[in-house]
């Protein structure tokens, strides 16, 4: 019988650098109640957000994913020769054909390399990277870029009190490699199908098509329908991810073999203040440890809120390269991934 050849990688990994782009606009509580029905201190009251960044001029999702993947390969000790594969987490690149990773890579100098995004709403950059820790693990690669880049304005309807005041835009990303010691757990991830709709475009590519084609009929003057918009069942997801989620962190902890009192800081996913409080107290941590709180500033950037909120917290210095943290992203699917993981050295060249 032929035997088939395994690849053999490395048990140990962890995140060796990373980098982060945050948009030129600061779009304030007050700018967006120019449109929205809402008053700015309202929105923080609900929401923990006072600004939030949007793109502007040149930016697309495509410029900012390269400008933090740039950033993170600038931040880390490794040849990029060394980057096997490109994952790009998203939910808002603007195309299913052709997928974006490969235009990342291009524009990184990565040209060649494996490239594929990954699409998990919210969750996107701790489903990412589980990916790459799994795919170094297994020998399919030695190192891996991790971007998660949202532009969420795109699809925004600015009068929707549900999303118009949460979503923000921007990019964060990390090296990913082998390490004497481990610094990233197993990860814990899930979804609810059933409530899956909860966070949901308000139709499907083929339903717009078909508006657009039915408005058009004949005549060529005539505009076709507005832009698909992402629609979001608040209540809903708030009580999905007051049973769901403390179970998740407690299995995280749990699948790491590190005991809570080990956790020196929190990041989760920035959706909401209130949400982020409420898990931390649930949990049990520690009222002294840092939280992230990029929310205030930056808003959901969705797949790139994590990095984003792990860049802010190692440049002001309220976190640093190696400790302990616990990771959880979480939303639209309705789907979580969690980690316990070691933090990367604080950039050299930061996002702001």
């Amino acid at each position: 019988m032929v035997s088939i050849a395994v690849n053999k990688g490395r048990d140990n990994v962890a995140m060796l650098g990373i980098g982060a782009y945050r948009p030129q606009r600061i779009v304030s509580n007050a700018e967006v109640c120019e449109v929205l029905d809402s008053t700015p201190d309202w929105i923080f009251e609900r929401t923990g957000i006072h600004n939030r960044r949007w793109i502007s001029g040149e930016e697309t999702i495509r410029s900012i994913a390269a400008a933090a993947g740039e950033r993170a390969l600038n931040n880390t000790p490794v040849d990029r020769a060394k980057i096997g594969a490109v994952l790009l987490c998203t939910s808002s690149w603007l195309k299913l054909t052709p997928h974006g990773a490969p235009s990342v890579a291009f524009d990184l100098g990565l040209n060649g390399v494996a490239a594929f995004d990954l699409t998990s709403g919210c969750g996107g950059f701790g489903y990412g990277l589980g990916v790459a820790a799994d795919l170094i693990r297994a020998g399919s690669a030695e190192y891996v870029l991790v971007i998660g880049a949202e532009t969420m304005t795109v699809g925004l309807d600015p009068t929707d009190r549900g999303t118009a005041m949460i979503f923000g835009d921007g990019a964060g990303a990390v090296v990913v490699g082998p390490t004497e010691e481990n610094g990233i757990s197993p990860t814990v991830w899930g979804s609810d199908g059933e409530n899956a709709e909860a966070i949901a475009q308000d139709v499907d590519f083929l339903e717009y098509m078909n508006k657009a084609q039915a408005m058009q009929g004949t005549d060529p003057a005539v505009e076709p329908v507005g832009r698909m918009s992402l629609h979001m069942e608040g209540p809903k997801v708030f009580r999905w991810a007051a049973v769901t989620l403390p179970r998740a962190l407690s299995a995280a902890l749990d699948a790491s073999g590190v005991a809570k009192e080990d956790i020196e800081v929190f990041i989760p996913h920035q959706a909401n203040a209130r949400i982020n409080e409420l898990m931390k107290k649930n949990l049990g941590l520690a009222e002294g440890i840092p939280m992230a709180n990029d929310i205030e500033n930056t808003g959901n950037t969705s797949a790139a809120s994590i990095p984003l909120a792990m860049e802010e917290m190692l440049v002001t210095g309220k976190a640093k390269g190696g400790q302990l943290a616990l990771l959880l992203g979480f939303g639209a699917g309705l789907s979580y991934a969690g980690q316990v993981v070691t933090l990367p050295p604080a950039p050299k060249e930061p996002s702001f």
